[in-house]
């Protein structure tokens, strides 16, 4: 259960803090291992680390801010240390994005220099993407510069190690701590700044919000430029002295269950898309030494509760609650306390504020206020100012309600609602009712301009056999009103998801209109 929260716990530049976690925990202790299972301990990750960061000045000068294209690994954890070490800024660069968006990304975070790996490349056939950044950015793959090491870079690393509060630049918690780019799920990413201060204040709320045992290992497998991979799953475990197994694809279904089984996992980040896949294909045992998993970016199915429950001895999901500008984590329910159908209660020191909106009777709008709430957003006419949140509050844009114990239920994003005839109906209540009729497949609601009524609905399912009469039959028996039913519905081989595992809404809005015109 929830703990206090000691607010100097956070006033430490974020290297700083890494090196107080090998005090802590020990330097021969084992701290990060990858699928390539060389693991490292503090010692041999801070020593990488500070041998990284000699390799890459040469080759960055003075650059305050360079790019980071790498998958969930060491090699990803080791190049963000490494910039902290330079005192340097590292920029996420999700490369799902798209071409657009990425060269939007790298212009508003002004970055010249984009650091990845050739394997990496390789194996995700990103090949055509890099050839086209090369007219923007400069590429510098980290296979060549890591045969450029010499012995003076080794005895540098090694005494850096020692004494790493001499080597490493001296920084302070306002400073950068990392640039990431919202999901776009719904329009187009906006770069979003966290501080130090964020980072290591959202580490510290989660460990006082849940008990997290050093002798547990965390299983990572989503991506490092969404911020629940960063920052739940490669600077938490670092900090908090949990090892971690850094794995580069949520998408291998088929690979990531017998790994949680191998690597002995204690706690897995994910999403429901993904750990209901994983669930799917998973041996009785794969799960067996899993504390929880932590889901967040979408709602968890009651169908996934129910596999876990019945199939892998109720290993408890813990579904939460976060968005990239609060570094992310705002809300999870505990372990020994986790209420279905919420997102569990704020971590300490999180201030909240429901503000009422027009046509929604139920709920409020969520703002947020805490040390982990973004600096602010990059402006991208002039992207050298960075927008504070007002007054320190952040518009999460959700609408939320609170139960009777302060667990948070999401109603639905503000976007997501419609007004038909004149009501406000939600979005994500129309899926539900869709997964409900239909609990085995995928669902997504959209809606697109009607002349008569303002708006009308659009399901989209993975469901070739979804058909109108049953979805409207199952509403007229459960109450559901007349304007929540779908006035069409369109079938797809597989609802588009986002590299975050985010429905993709945008192209799903363009399908729907796309077709909608069409009919």
């Amino acid at each position: 259960m929830k703990r206090e929260l000691d607010a100097r716990a956070f006033e430490t530049p974020l290297f700083e803090a890494l090196v107080e976690a090998r005090q802590r925990y020990g330097g021969t202790k084992v701290i990060i291992e990858d699928q390539d299972r060389k693991p490292l301990d503090y010692n041999m990750f801070i020593a990488g680390s500070f041998a990284l960061s000699r390799l890459l000045k040469r080759h960055i000068g003075a650059e305050q801010r360079v790019g980071l294209m790498l998958p969930t690994s060491m090699g990803g954890a080791l190049s963000f240390w490494a910039l902290h070490a330079l005192g340097r800024a590292p920029v996420m660069i999700n490369f799902t994005a798209g071409q657009a968006n990425i060269k939007a990304a790298a212009q508003v975070s002004q970055i010249k220099t984009v650091i990845t790996a050739r394997r990496f490349i390789e194996n995700a056939k990103l090949e055509e993407l890099v050839e086209a950044m090369r007219g923007y950015v400069r590429i510098i793959y980290l296979d060549d510069i890591r045969k450029e090491i010499t012995l003076t870079d080794k005895v540098y690393a090694f005494a850096a190690s020692k004494l790493p509060r001499l080597f490493a630049k001296k920084t302070t918690p306002d400073d950068i701590g990392v640039i990431l780019f919202t999901s776009g799920s719904f329009g187009s990413p906006r770069g979003v700044v966290l501080s130090q201060r964020n980072l290591v204040a959202n580490v510290r709320q989660i460990q006082a919000h849940i008990a997290l045992k050093p002798e547990w290992v965390a299983f990572n497998p989503m991506p490092i430029f969404h911020s629940l991979g960063l920052t739940g799953g490669v600077i938490l475990p670092l900090l908090a002295g949990l090892r971690s197994f850094q794995y580069p694809s949520p998408l291998h279904v088929k690979q990531i269950p017998p790994l949680l089984r191998e690597s002995k996992a204690s706690l897995l980040f994910a999403t429901d898309t993904f750990i209901n896949q994983y669930a799917r294909q998973a041996e009785p045992d794969d799960f067996k030494s899993l504390e929880f998993v932590v889901c967040g970016a979408e709602k968890v199915r009651n169908e996934t509760h129910e596999l876990f429950k019945t199939q892998f001895g109720g290993v408890p999901i813990l579904e939460g609650y976060g968005v990239t500008e609060c570094s992310p984590v705002v809300a999870v329910n505990y372990p020994d306390d986790n209420h279905y159908g919420t997102v569990g209660p704020v971590l300490p020191g999180i201030e909240t504020r429901l503000d009422a909106v027009e046509g929604i009777k139920e709920g409020g709008r969520l703002f947020v206020k805490g040390p982990n709430v973004m600096a602010g957003y990059i402006n991208p006419e002039n992207p050298n100012v960075i927008e504070a949140p007002k007054d320190g509050w952040h518009d999460t844009g959700d609408i939320v309600t609170f139960d009777d114990s302060g667990f948070i239920k999401i109603l639905g994003r503000a976007k997501r609602f419609a007004k038909i005839a004149g009501e406000m109906v939600s979005l994500t209540a129309v899926e539900r009712l869709a997964e409900e009729v239909w609990p085995d497949n995928r669902h997504a609601v959209v809606a697109v301009s009607d002349d008569k009524k303002g708006e009308r609905l659009v399901l989209i399912t993975d469901n070739t056999e979804a058909d109108m009469s049953r979805l409207t039959n199952w509403a007229k028996e459960n109450g559901t009103p007349a304007l929540a039913i779908p006035k069409k519905i369109l079938k797809v081989e597989a609802v588009p998801v986002l590299g975050s595992g985010k429905t993709d809404y945008v192209a799903l809005q363009k399908l729907a209109e796309v077709e909608v015109q069409a009919a």
